[in-house]
């Protein structure tokens, strides 16, 4: 049974006690979170090429962490390298599922979790739009090196941070419109 129940953009109306209240919609967080992220990426992306050469490597924390400029064809963490054109519209798939959810947006924690699977997703596309090979067919740029770790990048980190968090949302009930599920 649900605690709180919403429909569109009507009140929120708690059965128990007949109050209502309405939830402010989140996409201005949602959208923040997301050109947030997707600018560090593009910046940090950026500086990287521009300052390193593919296979330059710069240690920070000898033994622990490096930054060396690297390129991916394929999904994270290097695999599937030939399935760039899958990769390119998963992206897509992903920013266009995001965007249409965003309507129904009021819950903050969820609005920062898909901003950075949004804001990951459109930073990885970018690269595999616009850089070599080609269009549809580019390589992401990777440069964040962990011992023992693939090399990633700031996109690749705001995809794994908000699928954890909503992962966390999910298990813990909270839906995207704020309200939670009974047990």
């Amino acid at each position: 049974m649900r605690d709180v129940q919403a429909t569109g953009d009507a009140p929120l109306i708690d059965p128990r006690t007949g109050e209502s209240g309405r939830r402010p919609r989140r996409t201005v967080t949602l959208a923040v979170t997301a050109v947030l992220l997707f600018a560090a990426d593009l910046a940090t992306k950026a500086w990287i090429v521009h300052s390193f050469g593919d296979g330059h490597v710069t240690a920070v924390i000898p033994g622990v962490l490096d930054l060396e400029e690297s390129r991916n064809a394929g999904a994270a963490f290097g695999l599937a390298t030939g399935s760039t054109i899958v990769f390119t519209l998963v992206a897509v798939v992903v920013a266009v599922a995001i965007v249409r959810v965003s309507a129904r947006l009021r819950s903050r924690a969820w609005a920062v979790a898909l901003g950075l699977l949004l804001g990951g997703a459109v930073g990885n596309l970018g690269d595999r739009l616009f850089r070599s090979p080609g269009a549809l067919r580019g390589h992401v740029v990777d440069w964040i090196y962990l011992h023992h770790w693939p090399v990633f990048n700031v996109a690749d980190s705001g995809i794994v941070v908000g699928g954890i968090l909503a992962a966390v949302l999910a298990v813990q009930g909270l839906r995207i419109d704020g309200t939670r599920e009974q047990s």
